[in-house]
């Protein structure tokens, strides 16, 4: 409607104009419409009512800018934070596994020199072996094993004796200082004790023994060959 009334002045106007004699003389004398100027007009009329859209109809909408989603970055992070942990744990795994394939099962109690064997002497049976050495030379355990006895005994002045995972105890007797405690876990070449000259005995050396799982006191040297290990 607007249109409309904006197109109908322009041509009223271009009327206005021709009854005013404002409009050009023709060469004959005669006033002339000038159909051009009130297309103009209309054309001017129509321009400043219709918007520009550069092809025609309405205008198009404003185009909506997507808004950026904020996230929340710390899940993200602790999800990084366990993933290195994991890894970090399962490599301490690893190399714990590695170490514990590459550790001795069994070792040589002591260092020293083979003095004394199994069975009878002066009179008596001597139910270990004896490997003699300086006095605080250092005594292990020979295998994995539990310390179920630290302290005095008889004829041994101290001992200390280490049950194993398959019920044999082996036994370190006239040890001069007890480094280890009763009913501590303890690994094949575990420092337990020094090596002494207390009770009866002849010198600084170490007494061992091996009792069987039915508590049987056996030779330690075949048992000890038996599993890749002898005195020296």
């Amino acid at each position: 409607m607007v249109v409309a009334a904006v197109a109908a002045g322009a041509f009223a106007a271009a009327g206005q104009s021709l009854a005013a004699g404002e409009g050009h003389a023709s060469p004959d004398g005669h006033d002339d419409f000038n159909a051009s100027d009130a297309s103009a007009s209309f054309n001017t009329a129509m321009a400043e009512d219709t918007p520009h859209t550069g092809v025609g109809g309405s205008a198009p909408a404003p185009a909506v800018l997507p808004i950026a989603n904020v996230t929340d970055t710390s899940d993200e992070v602790e999800k990084l934070n366990k993933s290195e942990r994991i890894t970090q744990e399962r490599e301490a795994a690893r190399l714990a596994a590695e170490e514990a394939a590459r550790a001795p099962k069994f070792v040589v109690p002591a260092a020293g020199t083979f003095t004394s064997g199994f069975g009878g002497r002066w009179g008596t049976t001597h139910y270990g072996i004896d490997i003699a050495n300086s006095k605080g030379t250092p005594i292990y355990s020979v295998a994995d094993g539990t310390v179920i006895e630290a302290g005095p005994a008889s004829g041994f002045g101290l001992w200390v004796r280490v049950q194993h995972e398959d019920g044999t105890i082996t036994v370190y007797g006239h040890v001069n200082t007890i480094t280890a405690s009763e009913g501590q876990k303890v690994k094949a070449g575990d420092q337990i004790a020094t090596m002494g000259n207390r009770g009866f005995s002849t010198g600084p050396h170490l007494h061992f023994e091996v009792w069987n799982a039915s508590g049987k006191k056996i030779n330690p040297l075949p048992w000890m060959q038996a599993r890749g290990i002898s005195p020296a």
